[in-house]
């Protein structure tokens, strides 16, 4: 067996330059089919860690996928909104540990505003664990202060201190701007990849005060409260959009959604924020397995290269093959020489396209997390990834022993006689 692989690795090495562009065929088949495998996995994982250590999302009673949607990535307007005095006796229970008020409703340049607590940024995590971190600036502490995502500020040309206006609504054209009440941008958050890069947060005192002279979504004609008189009222929220909740002890999540779902005063619902972005997953897998089958067929037509490049240079090698036989290789041999070539070109572009694919998280890791918020991890094959490696390898085999069942018919006389 070791004289038969050191021949064909001998005669491959004679053929280097045709098989090289196969091997390379090969490896990049491996890498994307692989890598399309592990980012997947990764991507999943990270999206299902758009918002960690919540245990709780609140809201009033409806779809639970629209409360993700609207609370965690800032899609979408809420039917309706919870009082006030609810989020008040979600904060003091005994079993939570905080609790963020969060309403929605308002936009700058299409970009989603959130006003909440300056706690926001202290409670909010994502992906493993990972807080948010300002990049310039700070966060929002004054009325009218607000704190930019990283995509709206690189986006916009916004640094702290420029003012800006909010517009009443999701961005629609139609919207009316808040103009008499401009904002002053406070800070700047680091890139993390979540919804949070897209959003604008004020405080709930700036929420209420730009809407202080308005009324059922419009300006109430003959009113116009200035910006430098709007602490002179009670800026304290009636209602709002959600509530995050973290809890002293998971243990007590159960029983906390079923107090909520109980909540005598108002019609609420609580959310596992894990539970429902699994769910949501679901919505989206249909593009996952369109993409896993794109890598699958990148991969066939790789195995197919190297079936025409080991069948287009048989016929090149019938003496070789010939010379083989007559020194006592029998048809069997040239059979497993065929399927050794094969095997060695698949082992090897697999192999290096693992290699590849290891050193590409390795340096662009940190690059994924920060601007798409993919927390990639370290490559071992496992589940899904066996199956595919163990697929390709298999397809591989099954790609050689086409050449090689044809090598294994030709005959003495056909390699040494000459062909006219």
């Amino acid at each position: 067996m070791s004289a038969l692989l050191r021949l064909a690795l001998s005669s491959a090495w004679n053929r280097r330059m045709a098989l090289s562009l196969t091997l390379l065929s090969i490896m990049l088949s491996a890498l994307l089919l692989l890598g399309v495998a592990h980012i997947r996995k990764d991507v999943r994982d990270s999206f299902s860690a758009s918002v960690s250590g919540t245990d709780l999302v609140v809201g009033p009673r409806g779809s639970g996928l629209s409360l993700m949607l609207y609370t965690v990535f800032h899609l979408g307007d809420a039917t309706q909104n919870m009082e006030w005095k609810s989020y008040l006796h979600l904060r003091d229970h005994a079993a939570v540990a905080w609790a963020l008020p969060l309403s929605l409703g308002d936009s700058h340049r299409g970009f989603p505003v959130l006003a909440t607590l300056p706690e926001y940024f202290q409670r909010f995590h994502y992906g493993d664990a990972q807080s948010l971190r300002v990049a310039a600036g700070k966060p929002f502490a004054d009325v009218f202060d607000v704190t930019l995502g990283a995509e709206v500020a690189r986006s916009l040309g916004y640094k702290p201190g420029d003012k800006i206006t909010l517009t009443h609504g999701s961005g629609s054209a139609l919207g009316a701007e808040h103009a008499d009440k401009p904002f002053t941008v406070s800070g700047v958050l680091a890139p993390s990849g979540t919804p949070v890069d897209r959003t604008l947060f004020i405080s709930l005192a700036g929420m209420e005060a730009i809407h202080l002279d308005w009324q059922a979504g419009a300006p109430m004609p003959g009113l116009s409260i200035p910006a430098e008189f709007v602490k002179k009222f009670d800026l304290t929220p009636k209602t709002i959009t959600g509530v995050m909740i973290g809890l002293k002890s998971r243990a007590h999540v159960f029983a906390m959604q079923r107090e909520i779902a109980d909540y005598k005063d108002e019609a609420l619902m609580g959310v596992m924020p894990g539970v429902a972005l699994d769910q949501l997953w679901q919505v989206a897998q249909l593009g996952e397995q369109a993409l896993l089958l794109v890598s699958i067929a990148v991969a066939a037509v790789g195995l197919a290269g190297l079936v025409a490049t080991l069948l287009a240079g048989l016929d090149a090698r019938r003496r070789e093959l010939a010379i083989l036989r007559s020194v006592g290789a029998g048809p069997r041999s040239i059979l497993a020489l065929l399927l050794c070539e094969g095997m060695l070109i698949t082992v090897l572009g697999t192999l290096l396209g693992w290699l590849v694919l290891c050193l590409g998280l390795t340096l662009g890791g940190p690059f994924l997390q920060a601007n798409y918020g993919i927390v990639t991890q370290a490559f071992i094959p496992a589940g899904d990834e066996l199956w595919l490696l163990a697929g390709m390898l298999l397809a591989g085999l099954l790609a050689a022993l086409v050449p090689a069942l044809r090598a294994y018919r030709l005959s003495l006389a056909d390699g040494l006689t000459p062909r006219i």
